[in-house]
């Protein structure tokens, strides 16, 4: 029987809600082309509803028992992100020696390059062949000028799975992250295919601080597999009586 040097679990967390989320909203519904933000993407920061969130995560983490909590806690660079893992960390919802953040730029979102910043309309008028081009190839391929497609976030997130298996073997690990990037690490766990994916995307939006597991069984080959336990999971929200909040990512567009 072979662990092929998985973890025992993988949790993946979406950050929760950003500055950047509630101007994107406001932004489509007053039909403007511009997202009104004054920082980089990087640097957009939680909302305070975003900051509940992440700490309502944290405290169901901690209730858990000590044998299940996540030993290992990596996070996108990206400040929502590490807000949001930082809130988990402080809320004890990590088992073990071990409690800081770990940081891995592999785990950063999608790069829209010339969509930075652009709500849907906005692409559409600034560059309608480009939006042309991407309504005929599709998100998972296209590529915007100076950023990244799907593909291309699959291709680094990858070699991050590969990191992980590496380092943290046989321990239970959470990765905070972003949207696409939980989406298409759910490709590669799952092999699945460009229709599957975009197809569970078009069946809901991720929850901010929403809760994704895997369980690494051993099938009948007798080798180890990524079984899916929790999908866009609300439970500590819930729970809590945190708003639940969905929105794409500011810098997202049309994603």
């Amino acid at each position: 029987m072979e662990r092929q040097h998985w973890p025992t679990r993988l949790w993946l967390v979406r950050h929760g809600q950003s500055q950047g989320n509630v101007a994107r909203d406001q932004a489509h519904r007053a039909g403007n082309l511009i997202i009104d933000l004054d920082w980089r993407d990087v640097d957009v920061p939680l909302s305070e509803l975003g900051q509940r969130q992440a700490e309502a995560t944290g405290r169901w983490l901690a209730a858990l028992p000590e044998d299940q909590r996540p030993e290992v806690l990596l996070s996108s660079p990206y400040v929502r992100a590490r807000q949001t893992a930082e809130a988990i960390r402080t809320a004890g919802g990590l088992s073990g020696s071990t409690k800081s953040v770990i940081l891995d730029e592999r785990l950063r979102e999608r790069e829209f390059g010339v969509f930075d910043g652009l709500t849907t309309i906005g692409i559409r008028q600034k560059y309608p062949e480009e939006a042309a081009h991407r309504a005929k190839m599709g998100k998972f391929y296209h590529r915007p000028p100076g950023g990244e497609s799907w593909a291309d976030v699959i291709l680094r997130l990858r070699s991050a799975l590969n990191s992980i298996n590496l380092q943290y073997e046989n321990s239970r690990v959470m990765i905070v992250c972003h949207q696409v990037v939980v989406l298409c690490l759910r490709y590669i766990l799952e092999e699945l295919t460009e229709a599957q994916i975009l197809d569970i995307d078009r069946q809901a939006e991720i929850l901010n601080c929403g809760i994704c597991a895997y369980d690494f069984g051993i099938d009948h080959k007798g080798l180890c597999v990524p079984e899916l336990a929790l999908w866009n999971h609300g439970a500590p929200l819930e729970e809590e009586g945190a708003e639940k909040t969905s929105a794409p990512d500011a810098m997202a567009g049309s994603r």
